[in-house]
């Protein structure tokens, strides 16, 4: 499969570019720093370019059976304006020219999907976040409606505490006040859920939490 990666020069993006190579898929990468990524396979294809930049975004979409978003906002309290809104949005407007339907992408439970039932995240975490990550909070529900407001066949997972540990191959996944779900995740388990959503068609057009 032709997967296109946006943030894979991030601490998760790394692991699922590399989790995808493994696979033995071919992995598209667009990135303003490609030296960043510290990565070199016959299957990987940089694009040196920002999500600003239209021509740039539609190169990287090209020919792809899939993107895969690890794009995470900046948790600096001094950071302003709304680049990864704008950008995603730009990535869906490729998408549709380039007829790719398949997203998959990143959110916290901050963001409720319609399946879950009441749930002490959603009170609790929209208010951390607000109060410490405010513009955060704000990219992140952008990014999130750019996606889910199209006809897009999308995944975003939800991410809690997301861990620099080994990963444990142990995956908890599904909605608040429905399944069992926790917080911590490591960064290598994160990836391979996002990886295995490529074939994966139980949360299509949902938003699940995950866990270990």
């Amino acid at each position: 499969m032709h997967v296109t990666v946006f943030g894979a020069t991030g601490g998760i993006g790394r692991l699922v570019v590399q989790q995808l190579l493994d696979a033995g898929h071919q992995v598209t990468a667009l990135t303003r720093s490609p030296d960043k990524l510290s990565l070199t396979h016959p299957s990987l294809t940089l694009i040196t370019g920002q999500l600003s930049d239209q021509s740039a975004v539609t190169q990287a979409i090209t020919g792809a059976d899939a993107v895969i978003s690890a794009l995470g906002p900046s948790l600096k309290r001094s950071a302003i304006g709304t680049p990864l809104t704008d950008g995603t949005r730009t990535i869906v407007q490729a998408m549709h020219e380039q007829k790719v339907t398949r997203f998959i992408g990143l959110a916290t439970p901050s963001l409720a999907d319609r399946r879950d039932k009441p749930h002490w995240k959603h009170k609790v975490l929209p208010v951390m976040a607000k109060l410490m990550f405010p513009n955060a909070l704000r990219e992140l529900e952008g990014m999130t409606q750019a996606v889910t407001s199209s006809d897009l066949d999308y995944t975003i997972a939800r991410i809690t505490n997301p861990r620099n540990k080994p990963a444990t191959g142990r995956t908890r996944s599904g909605f608040l006040g429905h399944d069992k779900v926790g917080s911590a995740m490591t960064r290598a388990d994160i990836a391979a859920f996002i990886v295995s959503q490529l074939t994966d068609t139980r949360y299509k057009r949902a938003m699940p939490a995950i866990s270990n």
